[in-house]
């Protein structure tokens, strides 16, 4: 139970760095600090249900799709995101190609650092190496 939690955990950090990045380096891509965690919640739950079934769909019918699923269901886990009102907007069809990129890129990143981060967190706690005596 404990490591589902911390999967969904991770899967939510990563989620808001990237809608947080994306914000930050894309100008026409807004973020509102009151719909952030709604953006970020509904971003991370539409990628974790697209992602699976949109992989067995393309799996059945074009394999050779099967590799840019990750960024296809980024684009529409944004573009569901920005179907609630007051968090997150994207204008132009170049910020929404570059919005996916980006976003499914930090979130890669972190979903591959953050699980190594709080490890190392959790092990140094349970040996007392995060508090060495001097």
């Amino acid at each position: 139970m404990i490591r589902i939690l911390l999967r969904a955990l991770i899967f939510l950090l990563s989620a808001a760095l990237g809608l947080w990045v994306a914000s930050l380096v894309l100008p026409d891509l807004t973020v509102t600090a009151s719909g952030f965690v709604t953006a970020a919640v509904v971003f991370a739950v539409a990628q974790s249900v697209l992602s699976p079934f949109l992989a067995t769909v393309v799996a059945r019918g074009a394999p050779a799709v099967l590799g840019g699923i990750g960024l296809v269901s980024t684009f529409v886990a944004l573009w569901i995101a920005s179907l609630f009102p007051g968090g997150l907007t994207i204008r132009g069809w170049q910020t929404w190609i570059l919005a996916a990129l980006v976003v499914w890129l930090v979130t890669a990143v972190a979903a591959l650092l953050l699980p190594l981060l709080f490890l190392r967190d959790a092990k140094n706690k349970r040996t007392g190496a995060a508090n060495p005596t001097p």
